[in-house]
């Protein structure tokens, strides 16, 4: 069975070329602040950059002038005389007058941050910053890494058909998450499972902001990327100089609201996409729009007793089709491939489709993971409050299935298992709150109004709370400065970073 939908873009990240944006203003020249007690060691360490070799197979997708180092941080920043773990960072060197670094993260949970170095190639942003991706703690090539499940394993979990909601079904699935979480304390080890979350990640990138030379942090954050830029704003908002957070989560929301309004905004971008895909004769889903959810039921549900044949020998599950298609819906660069897989889907073929859900789940050619779900699933766990009151299990599956019906494979039941996160063995360590940061300075909030992952009012919620700059993305997609090709919002990005120009109120690009 699937434990869960990470929130965030997962499509490559566009290289723009732009002109001058203006006049550079640059980080004041004072001194660092104090490091908090007790941390010294850790603020005041030096970053030794060498070669990307060996950083968990990232160097192959980052450019060639790419330079990697680790950080050190306390697992517990409680206990900083403890047990360490290692930040995994890449930096491409500002290549005119530097101003600082540009701090960036691709959101996730989970996801590898190395190869962001790229965002930003040609324009003001690349002259003027030494940008700088990170793997989060435990996540990529940061080390000790979160593990939970084998490949062998993970191939197995997904050719898993979906269970019913009837008892024996429920009792199935929870005995699958508790298996999950116990396999995860073996591989990982319980004290590092209680430190990875958004309260670990933001202190560290404190510390890695003053490892690299800023008195104030400058950050780009997509999707839970823009989590933790908020979360670290509210914890130390003299600490900040620019924030640009894209795809916003909102904090205030617990996980039952998030994943509703996340079922909304895929049923949304779905349906604009079997609307485009009507305009064609030849569309697998047919003329009809309003048709489009049963025609697309009707191409996926036979999955569930048999998979599609692929040249891979795996096949086609239907968790593997499910995955396939949303990540499709992460960009309309993706639509037409999406068309592709439904359509050999049709001749009961699943080539694409499975090429969509391995991309989605990091599998490489040579049949291994990268650690992005386990980790999803490790840090979702310690953010959130977990759902253990079944009857608020029941009403969230009863709910999301009328909120995105093309999602529902009607084994509803008015019942529903515990999710992964109520046998979690560590407690969480976030709650859900409203943003609140007196002293920070202007930041930018970028939200799309076709974004399935983080819908658009999550981002207009998070710019109210922060006193934030707004700027709304007319278009359909996950995630947009630097990723969609807009001038109109890449130019206000990079007016903003370089120069702290707010953009101007209401801006719609």
């Amino acid at each position: 069975m699937q434990r869960g939908r990470l929130v965030v873009g997962l499509g490559a990240i566009c290289a723009l070329l732009l002109s001058g944006c203006g006049t550079a203003e640059r980080a004041p020249r004072a001194e660092l602040p104090p490091p908090p007690p007790g941390l010294s060691a850790f603020y005041e360490q030096e970053v030794d950059w060498g070669s990307c070799q060996g950083y968990g197979g990232s160097d192959q997708r980052l450019p060639p002038n790419t330079e990697c180092a680790r950080v050190n941080v306390p697992v517990d920043y409680a206990r900083p005389d403890g047990p360490t773990a290692q930040i995994a960072l890449s930096r491409i060197p500002a290549t005119g007058d530097k101003i600082g670094s540009l701090l960036l993260n691709p959101g996730g949970p989970g996801v590898s941050g190395l190869s962001t170095v790229a965002i930003g190639n040609g324009t003001q942003v690349a002259a003027n910053f030494d940008r700088v991706g990170f793997d989060p703690r435990g996540v990529g090539a940061s080390l000790p890494a979160i593990e939970c499940l084998t490949a062998a394993q993970a191939d197995a979990e997904r050719a898993e058909p979906p269970t019913d909601n009837t008892p024996a079904g429920i009792a199935e699935a929870e005995a699958d998450n508790r298996e999950y979480a116990q396999r995860c304390v073996e591989r990982t080890g319980a004290e590092l499972l209680a430190h990875v979350g958004t309260r670990e990640v933001i202190q560290d990138m404190d510390v890695l902001r003053a490892a690299l030379g800023d008195a104030k942090l400058s950050y780009l954050g997509y999707s839970y990327g823009s989590r933790l830029g908020a979360a670290y704003a509210e914890k130390y908002p003299q600490n900040v100089r620019a924030m640009v957070l894209d795809g916003a989560v909102d904090a205030s929301q617990d996980p039952v609201q998030e994943s509703l309004r996340q079922a909304a905004g895929f049923q949304g971008v779905f349906d604009a996409y079997a609307a485009d895909c009507a305009t064609r004769p030849d569309c697998p889903l047919g003329t009809d729009p309003a048709q489009a959810v049963a025609r697309f039921r009707e191409l996926v549900d036979p999955l569930m007793t048999a998979p599609a044949a692929t040249t891979d020998p795996r096949g086609l599950s239907y968790n593997d089709a499910i995955t396939g298609v949303q990540q499709a819906l992460y960009s309309e660069q993706f639509w037409p491939q999406l068309t592709q897989g439904l359509t050999e889907l049709r001749e009961g073929e699943g080539d694409t489709l499975l090429e969509l859900a391995d991309s989605y789940l990091n599998r490489r050619p040579d049949g291994t993971y990268s650690n992005t779900q386990d980790a999803f699933n490790a840090i979702r766990c310690v953010d959130d409050p977990r759902v253990t009151d079944p009857a608020v299990a029941a009403r969230q599956d009863a709910e999301y299935r009328m909120a995105a019906p093309f999602l529902d494979d009607g084994k509803g039941t008015g019942a529903a298992p515990l999710e992964l996160c109520a046998s979690w063995p560590v407690p969480n360590t976030s709650t859900p709150h409203r943003i609140s940061a007196p002293g920070l300075p202007t930041t930018v909030v970028v939200s799309t109004t076709g974004d399935p992952a983080t819908p658009y009012q999550a981002g207009v919620d998070l710019a109210e709370q922060l006193g934030a700059a707004l700027i709304t993305f007319r278009g359909n997609g996950h995630t947009a400065a630097f990723v969609a090709g807009d001038r109109c919002l890449d130019s206000a990005v990079v007016d903003y970073l370089v120069g702290l120009a707010a953009p101007e109120p209401g801006l719609i690009c």
